[in-house]
């Protein structure tokens, strides 16, 4: 399950990276994405709860990393900024997921679809934001 749910993250930073740079609707985005994958390879369901949700709740996401950047969000490159809202998202909505697993995913995707050294600021920014938004659990890890 935990290979589909690492597909379905990878996917959805597609995604959303399209919804970024186009602005089409979600659904059509989702649709298309059925069509095109191989829907046993991924948690569907989970893909599509990730890309209706961050986008549902993006000021309560942009306004969790604001504090945790060194920079206006949109200032982040568009892939970095889409990897960002998608572990705020997991780390509000997800709980059951532990933080590090969170931070460990989103990682990954940065080193596979951002910037050469951009897996590196997304490790930082939500290893902050983990703080902020799961003092409890941060806390006993450390």
């Amino acid at each position: 399950m935990s290979r589909q749910r690492s597909r379905s993250r990878s996917l959805a930073i597609q995604a959303l990276y399209q919804w970024q740079m186009a602005g089409q609707d979600v659904g059509v985005i989702i649709q298309h994405f059925m069509l095109e994958q191989d829907v046993k390879k991924f948690d569907s369901d989970y893909f599509g709860e990730l890309v209706r949700g961050v986008p549902t709740r993006l000021d309560e996401l942009d306004k969790a990393l604001a504090d945790c950047i060194d920079r206006d969000l949109d200032a982040v490159d568009p892939v970095e900024r889409a990897i960002l809202r998608l572990g705020a998202y997991e780390l509000i909505e997800h709980p059951e997921i532990p933080y590090r697993v969170v931070i460990n995913e989103a990682v990954e995707l940065a080193k596979t679809f951002g910037a050469e050294k951009g897996h590196r600021y997304v490790n930082g920014v939500l290893d902050k934001a983990a703080r902020a938004l799961r003092p409890l659990e941060a806390a006993a890890r450390r």
